[in-house]
């Protein structure tokens, strides 16, 4: 198996709690299989919040009053939203390969999206000592990983089209008045999330080598 493969599955709309049974699978799996190739599940949720394993719980500003179920996951980060428009991606990845270096692949992600967005118009950039994808001030994608033993889940929420405002009720990443955005209210362009993940996959399939080739290996 070539170090550089990718296995990228597009599987639609996936209720939350079975998208997260095929993450723990992929991850057992290349726990057992050193061959396995790294993996991209490419998929929509319906609507959903969820949180990282962490004391505050702040963000969710109290659960009861949520209009969509909570699930509280073992990756970094405060709350989120996911639902229809929204393109997400979890890269199932070993980095073992990759330097053992998790923030270089946060920087990755980033990158991948920031790239991937100037194929619909959008100019995206990094904010300073903040995890996601941004236009000026507005986000636009959520990033937030989990990892056991240097094996990545989770990933990213690409904002594409749809309705934003299940966000209002909760503090987006914990990040006090957010401003989220998307694809089409930037740009006035209606994108399918089916026809946001072809063009994902060819994006990624590329990226992956560049996370590999200059991801150093750590010295122990």
């Amino acid at each position: 198996m070539s170090a550089t493969t990718l296995d990228v599955r597009w599987l639609g709309r996936v209720e939350y709690g079975d998208a997260l049974v095929l993450q723990e699978q992929a991850v057992a799996n290349k726990r057992v299989d050193a061959n396995a190739p790294d993996t991209l599940l490419l998929l929509e949720h319906h609507p959903v919040y969820t949180i990282g394993r962490t004391p505050d719980q702040a963000s969710l500003r109290g659960a009861a009053h949520l209009p969509h179920p909570l699930f509280q996951i073992n990756r970094g980060g405060q709350a989120t939203y996911h639902g229809p428009g929204q393109l997400v991606g979890y890269p199932i990845i070993d980095l073992r390969n990759c330097g053992q270096d998790l923030h270089k692949f946060l920087r990755w992600i980033e990158e991948l999206l920031i790239t991937f967005l100037t194929s619909f118009g959008v100019v995206a950039c990094r904010r300073p000592g903040l995890t996601g994808v941004w236009v000026e001030n507005r986000k636009i994608a959520s990033i937030g990983v989990g990892v056991r033993h240097w094996i990545t889940m989770h990933g990213f929420a690409l904002n594409l089209c749809g309705d934003l405002s299940p966000f209002a009720q909760i503090t987006p990443c914990g990040l006090p008045d957010v401003t989220m955005t998307s694809v089409e209210k930037e740009t006035g362009r209606s994108v399918t999330v089916a026809a946001a993940a072809a063009m994902m996959e060819r994006a990624a399939k590329a990226a992956i080598d560049h996370l590999r080739v200059t991801a150093q290996p750590q010295i122990t």
